[in-house]
């Protein structure tokens, strides 16, 4: 039986670990009409009927570690921000918004069908930035958009209580997630500042840290996820102070996993993400590519 802990019509299902991947945390919002889920990670499979009658299924984005309650809920609205949501509707929709080779793409499929009991939603339907759910009873969600970690990561934010699931900011050691094809790094830098500004009480994020009831400490534990951006540029500096370095050998050096990881997405996402600091840093004059390619310090 997993942890529950309520905040008026709200519910929070903890999943394995508080909600670390590949599980995630479940919040749950009831109102006087409807029953509506945010995500669906794996403990949605170990709730019951208090997920399975749920009326609708919100996704605060789109990844394969928050679909896998789905196929519990074939009945139930799916709504996710438009930027995502052909990642929701097929496997093609979501093959491009990871951007992955298909040499990862094809037993990356298979994985997600075993693991995470992956089915695509092609009834899903759009909502937009500020987009507002009347459940009944005075109980409402609002979404706001916090794009990054995908083009169409948004929070929802229960209004009644305050109590804002902030998806995959997800406050951990590792530090923000940017490396599909749809993820973007300036905007996560944007995303984090304007997290700190939402209109909260509780925080709640799909992993690691579960839930936080006390401003300061969310304050002080955003601060450190988001200084993960600046300890990861200085390292891809250390890692060119020797001389000059092809992507390739940045890319086996590793900026972001350590180098036992070896998840069938790893190489894509280093490249992706080591990519975007170094335009950043050739924005600001610190770095620059020689005509062979290769990337030096300025």
């Amino acid at each position: 039986m997993n942890d529950v802990l309520r905040f008026g019509p709200v519910a929070v299902h903890l999943g394995e670990k508080s909600g670390k991947y590949p599980d995630g945390n479940q919040v749950i919002v009831q109102g006087a009409d409807q029953r509506v889920a945010f995500d669906t990670p794996l403990v949605a499979n170990r709730i019951g009927a208090d997920f399975d009658d749920v009326d609708m299924v919100i996704l605060g984005h789109v990844h394969e570690d928050h679909m896998t309650g789905l196929h519990r809920v074939p009945r139930a609205a799916v709504q996710v921000h438009h930027a995502d949501l052909a990642a929701a509707q097929s496997w093609d929709g979501l093959s491009r918004h990871f951007g992955y080779p298909p040499e990862v793409l094809a037993p990356m499929h298979d994985k997600l069908r075993a693991e995470f009991f992956y089915h695509p939603r092609p009834d899903a339907t759009a909502y937009a930035d500020g987009a507002v759910w009347q459940l009944g009873g005075g109980v409402s969600v609002r979404a706001q958009h916090l794009p990054g970690h995908t083009a169409g990561h948004c929070a929802l934010i229960e209004q009644s209580h305050g109590v804002a699931f902030i998806g995959d900011i997800d406050l951990s050691g590792f530090g923000p997630y940017y490396g599909d094809a749809t993820s973007n790094l300036a905007d996560f830098r944007r995303s984090l500042a304007a997290v700190a500004t939402l209109d909260a009480r509780v925080w709640v994020t799909s992993h690691h840290r579960a839930v936080i009831s006390d401003r300061s400490a969310f304050l002080d534990q955003l601060a450190a996820f988001t200084a993960k951006l600046d300890e990861r540029e200085a390292k891809l500096l250390a890692m060119l102070a020797p001389g000059p370095q092809a992507m390739d050998d940045l890319v086996r050096q590793r900026l972001l996993y350590p180098p036992e990881h070896d998840a069938l997405w790893v190489g894509f996402v280093e490249r992706r993400s080591i990519q975007m600091h170094l335009d950043e840093l050739l924005a600001d004059g610190r770095v620059r590519q020689l005509d062979d390619g290769r990337w030096a310090m300025a």
